[in-house]
């Protein structure tokens, strides 16, 4: 144990002074990640709190046509401006992003309209454009309220009760908290922590064989009246604990970030507190062997500290790839999928934001797994670690 906490203390002082190291442990993921995921956040709810409140001033052809139309339509705050302009115009227009929909009503709107015949309108629209959705959404809400509105009015006259018409009305009842509602938003949190995590001890997980061998100090190093395995288990502790730091500065960097962000504009509210921090990091504690040993493992089998680099930069990637699978697969969380290292970290850290009961199974599963995991890897880095022709 004497020479393996000197070898620990020796490593983790020694990488404190490689730029490297340091910028993928505790700047890129603790810093970088946390306020590019907040700015993104910000603009969300900078555009939930601006929509409502906002006038909608919308293109139309020939409204003139349409009176009823433009009157309602301007009681519900949209302002109609002439388009100068034909069909195709128009369509262009939107098409470039010139306009964000343009209305086209028909020279005969107003005489199908009297004679009780449909009466449509068209609307030119670019769906591509995502920025514009709920502007577009807005609109045929409206265009919808107004139709249903005249038809219930046209039933009556002729002694029809409209509700004839809608035999089966839905009520929908929405059962969500403004804490569950946060994953939302939060969901992707889980892959930003693990991608931080892997990130932070890439280099250590380098230096360990490529590293060593292109500087020719792995040879003088394994002639020390130290073990190799004693060498390994120093530097994996090394890697390991870098990875923690940097997993725990990200994980405080999220949760600084988003207290900052009024999620209530989206209604929305999240635990955000320091306890469900500790919780979320003691959470994806367990995947950081996971991580080390994978990484050495990969590291150990090239040849040059940028074979490694290509090798490992890949590889980091790995333990997010179940994260990618549940999104697809739209998995739900159960006992069999907690003994899947990282997707199990998934599971428990959205229950924890959504003020869910975690089973203390689940959680003894997710780290029982991990950690065995973990151990293995580590296992299978130390075997090459004691060949001869780690040397060559």
């Amino acid at each position: 144990m004497g020479a393996i906490r000197t070898v620990f203390v020796k490593e983790f002082l020694e990488n404190l002074r490689d730029r490297r190291s340091v910028m993928t442990a505790f700047v890129i993921g603790p810093v970088l990640m946390p306020l590019l995921f907040g700015v993104m956040t910000q603009s969300m709810v900078k555009r939930a709190r601006a929509e409502p409140d906002s006038d909608l001033v919308l293109a139309t052809l020939n409204a003139a046509a349409a009176p009823q139309l433009r009157d309602y339509l301007a009681a519900h705050g949209v302002t109609l401006r002439d388009f100068a302009g034909d069909e195709q115009a128009a369509r262009d227009a939107v098409s470039h992003h010139d306009e964000k929909l343009v209305l086209q009503i028909p020279a005969d709107h107003a005489q199908r309209w009297a004679s009780g015949e449909p009466a449509p309108v068209v609307m030119f629209v670019d769906k591509s454009n995502t920025d514009d959705g709920r502007k577009v959404e807005r609109v045929q809400e409206l265009l919808q309220n107004y139709a249903r509105g005249i038809s219930g009015q046209r039933l009556l006259l002729r002694g029809i009760d409209p509700a004839l018409l809608a035999p089966q009305p839905v009520q929908e009842i929405d059962v969500s908290t403004p804490t569950s509602r946060s994953v939302l938003v939060l969901g992707m949190l889980s892959f930003f922590l693990t991608l931080a995590m892997m990130s932070g001890g890439i280099y250590l997980a380098i230096d360990i064989t490529a590293g060593e061998r292109e500087r020719g100090t792995l040879e003088p190093l394994l002639t020390l009246p130290v073990t190799r395995d004693s060498l390994l288990i120093g530097k994996l502790l090394t890697t390991c604990a870098y990875m923690a730091l940097s997993l725990s500065l990200t994980t405080i960097g999220f949760f600084v970030a988003m207290s900052r962000i009024g999620l209530e504009a989206l209604g929305m509210s999240a635990r955000l507190d320091p306890w469900t921090a500790l919780a979320v990091i003691g959470i994806a504690l367990p995947l950081v062997p996971v991580g080390a040993g994978l990484l050495t493992l990969v590291a150990s089998f090239t040849r040059s500290v940028r074979e490694a680099q290509a090798w490992v930069g890949a590889v980091q990637l790995l333990p997010t790839m179940p994260l990618v699978f549940v999104t697809m697969a739209n998995l739900a969380p159960r006992t069999a999928l907690m003994a899947v290292p990282s997707l199990s970290q998934h599971f428990l850290i959205l229950k924890l934001l959504r003020a869910e009961d975690i089973a203390p199974l689940d959680v003894a599963l997710s780290a029982g797994c991990s950690v065995l995991l973990g151990g293995l890897l580590m296992a299978a880095a130390a075997r090459i670690y004691r060949r001869d022709s780690l040397l060559s």
